[in-house]
């Protein structure tokens, strides 16, 4: 072995124990930064249009920093979606069709990308730097939610060339939405001949099959002065239900600090059990009002013949018979688990066709038709029709009164019933509490959405006055049309077919029938006993539910750019845009919920809304050293400016900017700055969406015994809602096991529960906000790019600071946020505090939901990437081929804090209320071996430990810290001329989300695949 040999070696070697120690590092509170997991092709001096700029300009002369995923790396790692490609990069939340906890849909089946957990409706997405129609359900959008975002699954895997990710800002050159960045999908442009894919995985649990089929084909014509191509793709994902997965089937809830395992809701079942009196707990003077026979609380058996010992559980806090609402420990109540599904199943079909001729050297005519259609099925979309001793009569909800009367009862029931409870024998009645899943044709909840986009361009170059020109005008139409249909029962006909008879000739009829038929379409309800209802009377009562909704844009761009003048150090350069863009949004409830025919009997009126917008635009890139004119220290350095004005016909005017500084103090050695505005203007559904008034529950109230140590100033919120109770002396009285009147303030707040948590009481009002405004951040971003040449091999280190600062910020309120926000801020006395008021005892009475510029959020983070690549023969024998390429990718989040009325919440080192994970750091890891044909990947994810909530601690979580977590995937590919055959293994060691999330790690597990692509 020479001497530059073993050199080599060991730096190789070096390089790889130092990115070791910097992935260990990584995971540390003090760690410095790291870097990205994709190899980065080498500098391309072709001045291209590069995301994030309208100016053509090498590749890598970027201020702001911008992660690339290549079609490369998509089929190293098996992705059939563009969404799980981006749910690789550390700097994005992971998005999927996942339920993040017990009783929590598991969604619709769209994902959006979200930069830095800034929200979804925060990361503007492009194909090929042009907008594309909105994807997003109007009703999912009235937050910081998906706002104007597209959804991954409609985006044509096959055609992607790469996908450019602008980490941080970018109105200022595409307009609304760039707050926490860009996603802009770079389709193939010139693709030739046939390539056929086709691939298929399974877990290790034989479930969760995902399969994909995709054909793309492409030809010149017009001796090359053409192309067209075609691509044709079709993939599935079955769903997952919550007791495919061991931590989901805990069926784990929490009440303070206590975690509860097995619950289920003891008030009910699918049999129906049985009470004496239509009211929860508190008005039994705490005990539990079961019909008994011999001290044993009763329910109808399975078959609804006879009556059977009910079950009801231990309480959950101290294991006493003793039951507090909802949940015990156990028993034969209705498992929580079983409200809702774990992932939903989605099934995807592109056609996409792309097309371009050159009309001259110097002008091209391109068009493309873009078609994307998903279906998304959730098993449990609908959890049956509950009617329950959970809720009050005036829900619609409540408990069935039933007699002796009822024709469905037998003979044995009757005596058993009247023995129990003699005035049942006398007439009075009983209430049965039950859940009628049977009623219903399904339970699943079907979405399905086609998406169409229709583009025409001519781009060009010209020469003038000795200067390089080029133009581009554009125009595309988009449209979207998605529907979501479930199941829901129609409560006039429930009323109908609940009350049952005997007519002259002896048949069980509907009461409204029993002398002259009134409907004869009416089928009497079974309601005793599980899966009882005739097919009959579960259709009559059966309507269909759900929303369709239309968004359409119109855009037309036109862009001018070129070089002004020489200078010194090279060419001033230039873009001016201008852009009309149209959008309009129908939203269209069903005509059972129009109607209010079912739930509470809201009536829900359609919505729709429409603007226009005239945005123009300006860049310039002035060079102030290079070419020969540089000084030491200085070889490059470049300027860049960009400014929009926006004129929105419903949103008003606005102004946003960005500068940006590159500074190549020596080759290979770069410093990058920049600084911007950015906006996202209020969606159409924020502004315009319905006004609704119906009872509710789920209000999770700060002066709630069960809540008042939480939150993230418990100290605050605890001596508010002492205030409020000392000014109000019977706030916390009035129904049994709750404090007399007369007690002190703090002895009645320290009893007190809000019915309005566990039940339907609270009158809550929502719909939009017209008087809605732009939310406006100001961006800074600084960094380096090393790129070494004389560091043997191959070395790229990219390192970037983001601070993103928003103002005015789009947020959705909630009952419960409205009121967290009154006693979570001193005093308890701003402006949240007079959206909702309290009845005479205490309970929150009315409440409202909607859209405010009510929040502000900073973020600050790094985001780094290192790749480093060397022959195999550095390290192992000479005689050894192939190349070794080792990649680290990390995003290190410094902080996040969101701010709503003076209540700060520190986001950063949590896994999030709903599933939406801000860990400290976010790493990932490759290796990759390449020798010829053959690709080898490792690659690793780890997510250190973190808070399950911002301040949570034993005091007041069940559950206060989660565990680290840490993924490892390995795959192979192999090139046999035309054909290559790839397979791996994702999550092989098996590893599930860290305890007890469901979303902080992989909850698919260890999944096979196989795939093989042939070209012709």
């Amino acid at each position: 072995m020479n001497m530059g040999s073993a050199r080599r070696r060991l730096f190789a070697t070096t390089m790889i124990g130092s990115l070791a120690l910097t992935a260990a590092l990584a995971a540390q509170p003090a760690a410095a930064q790291t870097a990205s997991a994709a190899a980065k092709p080498a500098n391309d001096l072709e001045e291209v249009v590069v995301t994030g700029s309208r100016i053509h300009q090498a590749a890598t002369d970027t201020p702001a920093p911008v992660e690339t995923v290549t079609q490369q790396d998509l089929t190293d790692r098996g992705f059939v979606t563009a969404g799980q490609a981006l749910n690789d990069l550390t700097s994005m939340v992971p998005a999927q069709a996942l339920s993040t906890g017990p009783g929590v849909a598991s969604g619709n089946g769209q994902t959006f990308p979200n930069l830095f957990n800034l929200g979804p409706g925060r990361t503007l997405t492009l194909v090929d730097g042009r907008r594309y129609v909105s994807s997003a359900t109007p009703v999912t959008s009235t937050s910081s939610g998906s706002g104007s975002g597209v959804d991954t699954n409609l985006i044509p895997v096959g055609l992607i060339d790469r996908v450019d990710v602008v980490q941080a800002g970018g109105a200022a050159v595409y307009g609304s939405d760039a707050i926490a960045g860009v996603v802009n999908y770079v389709l193939k442009q010139n693709f030739q001949g046939l390539e056929m894919d086709a691939q298929t995985s399974i877990t290790s649990r034989n479930d969760y099959p995902q399969n994909s089929i995709r054909v793309t084909g492409g030809r010149n014509f017009m001796d090359g002065r053409g192309n067209v191509a075609l691509d044709v793709e079709w993939s599935k994902s079955d769903p997952l239900s919550t007791n495919d997965r061991p931590t989901s089937a805990l069926s784990r809830s929490t009440s303070g600090t206590t975690e509860i395992l097995n619950s289920r809701f003891y008030e009910f079942n699918t049999n129906g059990v049985i009470f004496t009196i239509p009211a929860p707990v508190p008005a039994c003077g705490g005990q539990n009002c079961f019909l008994r026979v011999g001290g044993v609380p009763q329910q109808f058996s399975a078959d609804g013949a006879s009556l059977v010992a009910f079950n009801p559980g231990v309480n959950p806090i101290n294991g006493s018979g003793l039951l507090i609402p909802p949940f015990a420990t156990g028993g034969d109540g209705f498992p929580l688990k079983d409200l809702s599904g774990l992932l939903t199943g989605v099934e995807r079909l592109s056609a996409n066709l792309l097309t371009h001729y050159d009309v001259t050297d110097h002008m091209k005519l391109s068009g493309s038709l873009l078609f994307g259609s998903t279906r998304a099925d959730d098993p449990q979309g609908s959890q049956g029709f509950s009617q329950t001793i959970l809720n009050p009569a005036a829900s619609g909800a409540g408990p069935i009164a039933f007699t002796k009367a009822n024709p469905f009862l037998t003979a044995s029931e009757l005596a058993a019933l009247t023995a129990a409870q003699p005035s049942f024998g006398a007439g009075a009645p009983l209430f049965l509490s039950k859940d009628f899943v049977d009623l219903l044709p399904s339970q699943d909840f079907i979405t399905t959405t086609d998406s169409y986009r229709f583009l025409l361009a001519l781009d060009g170059d010209f020469n003038r006055f000795g200067r390089d020109f080029y133009y581009s005008l554009s125009y595309s139409y988009g449209q979207v049309d998605s529907k979501q249909q479930g199941w829901s029962i129609n409560n006039a006909k429930f009323k109908n077919a609940i009350s049952a008879t005997t007519n002259a000739q002896g048949q069980i009829v509907c009461s409204i029938n029993a002398v002259t038929v009134v409907d004869p379409s009416c089928a009497p309800i079974n309601p005793f006993g599980s899966n009882t209802a005739s097919a009959g009377a579960g259709s009559y009562v059966s309507t269909p539910v759900g929303y369709s909704y239309q968004n359409q844009q119109d855009d037309f761009l036109a862009t001018l750019g070129g070089d002004i003048f020489d200078v010194p150090a090279g060419k001033l350069k230039f873009s001016v845009a201008y852009e009309h863009r149209v959008e309009s949004q129908a939203f269209n409830p069903a005509a059972a919920i129009q109607l209010g025919l079912t739930g509470t009997g809201t009536l829900t009126s359609p919505t729709s809304g429409r603007y226009y917008t005239n945005e123009y635009s300006g860049e310039l890139l002035l060079p102030v050293l290079g070419e020969g004119f540089n000084l030491p220290g200085f070889k490059t350095v470049e300027l860049s400016a960009q400014y929009r004005f926006v004129d929105n016909s419903i949103a008003g005017t606005e102004d946003v900017w960005g500068l940006g500084l590159r500074w190549e103090v020596v080759p290979g050695f770069s410093l990058r700055a920049s600084r911007s505005r950015n906006f996202r203007a209020p969606t159409l559904y924020q502004l315009f969406a319905p006004s609704t008034t119906a009872l509710a529950g789920g209000v999770q109230d700060p002066c709630d015994s069960r809540f008042i140590n939480a939150g993230t100033n418990p100290a605050v919120r605890a001596q508010n809602c002492l205030a409020l109770f000392s000014a109000n002396p019977l706030y916390g009285t009035g129904s049994a096991g709750t404090a007399p009147v007369g007690s002190s303030a703090a002895a009645r707040l320290a009893g007190f529960q809000d019915t309005a948590v566990n039940f339907s009481t609270a009158q809550v009002t929502s719909g939009g906000n017209q008087t809605l405004q732009n939310e406006v951040s100001d961006t800074t971003t600084y960094g380096f790019v090393f790129q070494p040449a004389w560091v043997p091999g191959r070395l790229t280190v990219v390192a970037d600071y983001i601070s993103v600062d928003l103002q005015n910020g789009l947020t959705s309120f909630t009952p419960t946020n409205f009121s967290q926000a009154c006693f979570d801020a001193p005093g308890a006395n701003g402006a949240t505090c007079g959206f909702f008021t309290r009845d005479g005892v205490g309970n929150i009475a009315t409440a409202v939901s909607t859209t405010f510029n009510a929040a502000s959020l900073k973020y600050k983070g790094e985001t780094i990437d290192a790749t480093y690549s060397f022959p195999l023969e550095w390290i192992v024998s000479p005689d050894k081929e192939g190349n070794v390429e080792l990649a680290l990718e990390a995003t290190h989040n410094e902080t996040l804090k969101q701010t709503v009325q003076g209540v700060v919440t520190e986001l950063v080192n949590t896994v999030g209320t709903f599933g939406l994970p801000e860990p400290r750091w976010q790493v990932r890891g490759d290796v990759r071996y390449i020798r010829g044909p053959l690709r080898v990947t490792y690659e690793a994810f780890y997510l250190p430990s973190a808070l399950a909530v911002a301040g949570a601690t034993a005091a007041n979580n069940a559950h206060p810290f989660i565990e680290s977590n840490l993924r490892q995937d390995i795959s192979a590919s192999y090139d046999f001329g035309r054909y290559q055959v790839r397979g791996g293994v994702h999550n092989f060691t098996d590893e599930m989300p860290s305890y007890p999330t469901l979303s902080y790690g992989d909850i698919i597990g260890r999944q096979f695949f196989l795939g093989v692509r042939a070209r012709f």
